[in-house]
């Protein structure tokens, strides 16, 4: 089973990308935080300072994943072919 659904890409989760270093995505809605940073760090080969998650009225869950300073998530951007 994969964590990770696909990342958002609408214009607040690019502007986050910029302004907050971190990605929007869409994620199971029965995964744990502790779930959506093993797979997150490993799918991109970087480290993660935080994760807030959110629910939708529609069921899905957001995960708003900030990387560390040293990382950035205009990299991880160019790799899902966001930006």
């Amino acid at each position: 089973m994969s964590v990770l659904l696909y990342p958002l890409s609408t214009e607040k989760a690019l502007n986050m990308i910029d302004r907050n270093n971190t990605i929007l995505y869409i994620v199971d809605y029965r995964s744990t935080k502790d779930q959506v940073r093993k797979e997150f760090e490993q799918t991109f080969a970087v480290k993660i300072a935080s994760i807030n998650t959110s629910t939708t009225m529609k069921n899905t869950k957001k995960a708003y994943i900030r990387m560390k300073p040293e990382f950035k998530a205009s990299d991880v951007a160019r790799k899902l072919k966001l930006v």
